[in-house]
């Protein structure tokens, strides 16, 4: 059963997911869409077309702009924001630059952190707080800084991977059981199924 406080305002042609709560004075906007079991805090924006996955946590004072995408469990620090032009003027209507933005799949964002739009930031990726990111981010990729630079990688679980077998690069995660594959070639990691 989904839960909208009574000083939220959802506008019309708004879709929300079974279980969903949305929180005092935030602001879904037409046309957005939003999955199940999802927690909007309070003083949230939506922008018009917006769609966010299942299992997705918004905290408190996020924007998220038109020509966005959050895949499912996603999760929003306090004060996140989205953009969705690169260089927008007050006096130029360039409601027709907007530059889509994804998030995909199981991704972190920590508070106060800012996402240039016309980016994607990859399944399970960790952003830190305070972040600007600039560039897209890759899977299982921890970022943060201003600008946002590649730091280390992380688990589906957030917890950091060591690769300390420098032959095979392999971590094996005491959490999960699962194992994480370090590709040098290409610079990134995957799970060894």
């Amino acid at each position: 059963m989904k839960y909208i406080h009574e000083l939220a305002k959802i506008d019309n042609d708004v879709i929300i997911g079974n279980d969903t709560k949305i929180w005092h004075w935030t602001h879904v906007s037409s046309g957005a869409k939003i999955g199940d079991n999802c927690i909007l805090g309070q003083n949230v924006f939506i922008g018009k077309n917006v769609t966010i996955g299942n299992n997705v946590k918004i905290q408190n004072n996020v924007s998220i702009f038109e020509g966005v995408e959050l895949g499912d469990k996603v999760f929003c620090g306090p004060s996140v924001v989205f953009t969705n032009v690169i260089n927008p003027r007050s006096f130029i209507n360039k409601k027709k630059e907007f530059q889509p933005t994804k998030v995909l799949k199981g991704v972190t964002i920590g508070a106060n952190s800012t996402i240039i739009c016309g980016i994607n930031i990859d399944e399970y990726a960790f952003v830190g707080a305070g972040s600007v990111v600039t560039k897209n981010v890759k899977k299982f990729e921890k970022y943060y800084g201003n600008p946002a630079s590649h730091r280390g990688w992380v688990t589906i679980e957030g917890d950091n991977i060591s690769f300390t077998n420098k032959n095979n690069n392999i971590y094996y995660c005491p959490v999960s059981k699962k194992k994480y594959f370090y590709d040098k070639l290409k610079n990134e990691v995957n799970i060894i199924k």
